[in-house]
């Protein structure tokens, strides 16, 4: 059984029953290169479905796109370009990123432009219901006192609400501070260029929070299982959604489970471009490989602050790099393993890893039980039988699959194998004077050599890019 903490009850609860689970997460705004903040979040979550997937669960995965927001507005007005259009480029260069991470478990990429029929008709049924209010040259707001379970999902009441202030719901004809916009009406005639929707609620463009209930209302209907995000969206923005949603339906809970990653810091501080410290997926991936980000968060439990630094990037890629000898090793001892060679038994590790993960997705622990295979093996990997090598490959492949780490050994040239070769008949023949100087050679071309009773074994001291 998967138990999994569900902000809502505060609590770690079995993971939903159903024949096919529904999971709506967050996406970005897309006025920006992505960052590594959005990495955490977007990373665990496509751990988190391939696990499941990988447990036989049937999961749809949906995640939005907010594409027309005052942000992008503002930076598209900046650039000199058509908001739209604008957003549409961060909108591919986002993608872009999600498959240069790894990330493929998404079933459906929703930008909210392309759900304003569903937008306007919610917002309509929360006017109609006594929810909304209109606001002459403003737009259309949600009363939250209005709602009497506002703050359930953040454990803020309605009058702690008052000092939430969203995108793009200012206004002095609110009724309540807490109250935040659903329809935007356009400024009047010449409006800067801004992306205009001629509704039966009036010109204009969608609020923020509105976009996730219509969207995710329009792939799984009024109810579904498995919410996630960033812990920064819990308020008031999914607080936002779970009223929309109730009230316009009349039907709760509106999500049965909702998770929340914790944030990113760099060097112990907020990330931000003031402080110089703004680390996008692009800048990073420049000179590492999308596994080293992924051990790297995984070393944090979802749940947790994570604190990005040169430190635990380093410790990933030695992780990463011991792994990767390792896999070499299992398969230099499937092709060589001889006939009287011992067994290794992995259940032990096998049960610590599933323990870990069934207890709220501990993916710290979960690594910790891979490691210490690696360690207890290593000693005696040499002395090992081909059956228990395929065994603990395989076990390491699936674990692997699941984190989107993928195993990239790299190729020893014929030339190096050959040097290699002379060399063993050199030392085989106890030529130890011409076998220490074609060790010197290889050291000298990048390589190390381990002796060992199958044959030597090639390693190179500089990885492939890692």
């Amino acid at each position: 059984m998967i138990n999994i903490y569900n902000t809502l009850s505060r609590k770690k609860e079995p993971l939903p029953e159903a024949k096919k689970l529904r999971l709506f997460v967050c996406g970005p705004t897309v006025y920006d290169d992505a960052h590594i903040g959005h990495a955490r979040t977007y990373i665990f979550f496509d751990f988190f479905v391939k696990y499941l997937r990988s447990m036989g669960r049937k999961i749809e995965y949906v995640q939005n796109i907010t594409n027309i927001d005052d942000k992008i507005i503002n930076r598209a007005k900046q650039e000199k370009k058509d908001p739209l259009q604008f957003a549409d480029e961060f909108t591919k260069r986002y993608l872009d990123d999600m498959k240069s991470l790894g990330i493929d478990s998404v079933n459906s990429y929703a930008p909210a432009t392309k759900f304003i029929k569903q937008i306007v008709k919610q917002v309509k049924v929360l006017a109609e219901k006594g929810y909304a209010y209109k606001i002459s040259n403003d737009g259309w707001y949600y009363d939250v006192s209005k709602f009497k379970n506002y703050g359930k999902l953040s454990g803020r009441s309605a009058e702690q609400a008052e000092d939430a202030v969203s995108r793009i719901d200012e206004s002095v004809g609110k009724k309540n501070k807490a109250d935040f916009c659903l329809w935007k009406f356009s400024p009047p005639a010449g409006g800067h260029g801004e992306p205009v929707w001629k509704t039966e609620l009036g010109d204009g463009r969608p609020g923020w929070h509105i976009e996730d209930t219509a969207i995710s209302e329009n792939y799984f209907g009024p109810q579904y299982e498995i919410h996630g995000g960033g812990m920064d969206l819990k308020f008031p923005h999914h607080e936002a959604e779970i009223a929309q949603q109730e009230a316009a339906s009349g039907k709760s809970p509106f999500v049965k489970t909702w998770m929340h990653t914790g944030m990113v810091t760099v060097n112990g501080q907020k990330m931000s471009k003031s402080s110089g410290n703004f680390i996008t997926i692009r800048d990073f991936l420049k000179n590492n490989s999308p596994e080293i980000l992924r051990l790297a968060f995984f070393g944090y439990h979802y749940r947790s602050p994570a604190d990005y630094s040169e430190k635990l990037i380093e410790d990933a890629r030695r992780a990463l790099r011991s792994v990767e000898e390792f896999f070499a090793k299992l398969d230099f001892v499937e092709k060589r393993s001889k006939s009287n060679a011992a067994s290794f038994e992995i259940t032990r590790y096998k049960n610590q890893l599933n323990s870990a993960l069934a207890d709220d997705l501990n993916t710290q622990m979960a690594l910790a039980s891979i490691f210490e295979m690696i360690n207890d093996l290593n000693p005696k990997i040499w002395e090992i039988d081909k059956t228990s090598a395929k065994l603990v490959k395989k076990h390491l492949e699936g674990t692997l699959f699941m984190f989107g780490v993928s195993i990239r050994t790299p190729k020893i040239s014929n030339e190096i194998s050959r040097i290699a070769e002379e060399r063993e008949k050199f030392r085989s023949n106890k030529q130890f004077a011409q076998s220490d100087a074609l060790r010197k050679k290889l050291d000298e071309l990048g390589y190390l050599v381990e002796d060992t009773p199958l044959g030597p074994f090639i390693w190179p001291k500089q990885n492939h890019k890692t």
